[in-house]
C-alpha cells in the first residue's frame, strides 16, 4: 500500500478517515481534511497540511508532510499512525482495493511476497472502520493476508459487515484453505450467505510433497479437505496456481487433477510470481523465465477451458504468452504496483497488457519484445 510520512501532532492512537479536500459539515469525525489554511478547523478525524500548525491547535494534525497533499485522492481512506506514517487503505481511483486482515500465516510459502510481521497488532477494528467508510458503489474488494482465517470468528464478523454495508460489492477471500478442514468453521462462513463472496485457495501441485514443499508445511490434504467442506455448503470457490521452477512441469497434470476432483470450482487462475519477500530470498529455487513454461501453461489452460472451467492468467505479459492465451490474460496487478519497461512504449498491445510488478522490473522474462515487431 502507498505510504507517506509527516510529523504528527496530538495523534496518540491510530486514526482511520476518508480524505476530503473541501470542508464537510456532518460526521466530521469520519473525515481527514486536506488544507494548507493556517487556521486549523475542529471536529475532523485529523488534518493533513504542509504548513506548521500553531501550538494552540488541539486538532489531530499531520504536518511537515513529505509529499504534496495532492498525492491523496478525494475519497481515499487512510490510516495515520502516531509516529506520522499515513497509509492509503482504500484508493478511490483504483479497482484493486483490499482489506489486509493479518500478516500472520500458518504456511511459509517459498515464494511468498508478503512475509510475516512479528508482534503484529489486531487490525479488526481498523478494518471494520474501513468497511464503514467505503463507497457503497465499490464493485470489488479483496480480503487478504497473511492468512485471514487465523483471526477466527473475527473474520466472520468482517465478512458479515461487508455484506451489510456493501451488499453489492464482490468479495474475494484469499486463503490457504487449511482452517476450513474444520467443517464447522467452513459452515459458519458459508452461513453468512454473502452472494458475492468467492474464496480463492492456492493449489501448488497435484502431488502432495510438491505442494507441501512450496507451502512450507504439510497442509496438502487439509487444503483439499477444506475445499470439499466449503463445497458441501455451496460456497463459491476458486483455485490459484503460482507458477515456479518447482511446479511448472506438472501444470498439465495439475489441470487434470483440478477437473477430476473439483469440477465445481468457479474459477482457476494461473499466476506469474512476484519476486519480493521470500521469493527474492529463494530466487534460485523458484525463478524460471515465464517463456520457458509456456507449453505447459498452454496445455493446462486449454485442457480446463475445453471443459468449460473459467480460466484466467494473472501477472503475465502478452509478448511472452502465445497469442492463443491472450484472451485469458487479465490486468491483475494493482495500479500502484504495476509498471512497464522501455520496450513496452513501442508495443501495440500495451494498453491490454498486465505489465510488470514494480518489484519485478529487474527480474523478468528475457523475451520481452514489442508485439508490433513480430505480429
Amino acid at each position: 500500500m502507498k505510504k507517506y510520512y509527516g510529523t504528527s501532532k496530538n495523534i496518540t492512537s491510530f486514526v482511520v478517515g476518508k480524505i476530503t479536500n473541501k470542508p464537510v459539515w456532518f460526521n466530521r469525525k469520519n473525515y481527514v481534511l486536506l488544507t494548507n489554511d493556517k487556521k486549523i478547523p475542529k471536529g475532523y478525524a485529523a488534518i493533513i497540511t504542509n504548513n506548521k500548525p500553531s501550538c494552540s491547535a488541539k486538532s489531530k494534525v499531520l504536518c511537515n508532510f513529505n509529499e504534496k497533499i495532492e498525492k491523496f485522492n478525494d475519497g481515499d481512506i487512510i490510516l495515520i499512525k502516531p509516529g506520522g506514517e499515513a497509509s492509503v487503505l482504500f484508493d478511490a481511483n483504483s479497482k484493486h482495493n483490499f482489506l489486509m486482515i493479518t500478516s500472520s500465516c500458518n504456511c511459509s510459502c517459498i515464494m511468498c511476497p508478503q512475509p510475516q510481521i512479528a508482534d503484529e497488532k489486531d487490525r479488526t477494528n481498523i478494518n471494520l472502520k474501513l468497511i464503514s467508510l467505503i463507497d457503497k458503489q465499490t464493485k470489488s474488494l479483496g480480503i487478504t493476508g497473511g492468512e485471514p482465517t487465523l483471526i477466527g470468528n473475527k473474520l466472520l464478523n468482517i465478512i458479515y459487515n461487508c455484506k451489510k454495508r456493501l451488499p453489492n460489492t464482490a468479495l474475494t477471500l484469499l486463503t490457504n484453505g487449511i482452517r476450513f478442514e474444520n467443517i464447522e468453521y467452513a459452515g459458519s462462513i458459508a452461513s453468512i450467505s454473502h452472494k458475492y463472496l468467492l474464496i480463492d485457495v492456492p493449489l501448488h501441485s497435484d502431488i502432495d510433497t510438491i505442494h507441501n514443499l512450496i507451502a512450507g508445511t504439510n497442509g496438502f490434504y487439509k487444503t483439499i479437505k477444506g475445499i470439499y467442506n466449503l463445497a458441501t455448503f455451496g460456497q463459491k470457490i476458486g483455485i490459484r496456481v503460482v507458477i515456479s521452477k518447482i511446479n511448472y512441469k506438472r501444470l498439465p497434470e495439475l489441470a487434470e487433477y483440478i477437473y477430476r476432483n473439483f469440477p465445481f470450482v468457479f474459477h482457476v487462475v494461473f499466476m506469474q510470481m512476484e519476486t519480493i519477500g521470500l521469493a527474492a530470498e529463494n530466487m534460485e529455487k523458484t525463478w524460471i523465465d515465464p517463456h520457458d513454461y509456456i507449453s505447459e501453461l498452454e496445455s493446462a489452460v486449454i485442457k480446463l477451458h475445453q471443459r468449460d472451467i473459467h480460466i484466467s492468467i494473472y501477472n503475465a505479459q502478452l509478448c511472452v504468452l502465445s497469442p492463443k492465451l491472450w484472451k485469458f490474460a487479465r490486468k491483475s496487478i494493482s495500479d500502484w504496483k504495476r509498471s512497464y519497461i522501455g520496450e513496452c512504449s513501442k508495443c501495440s498491445q500495451k494498453d491490454n497488457c498486465g505489465g510488470f510488478f514494480v518489484s519485478n522490473l529487474d527480474k523478468h522474462s528475457e523475451y520481452i519484445k514489442p508485439i508490433k515487431d513480430f505480429v
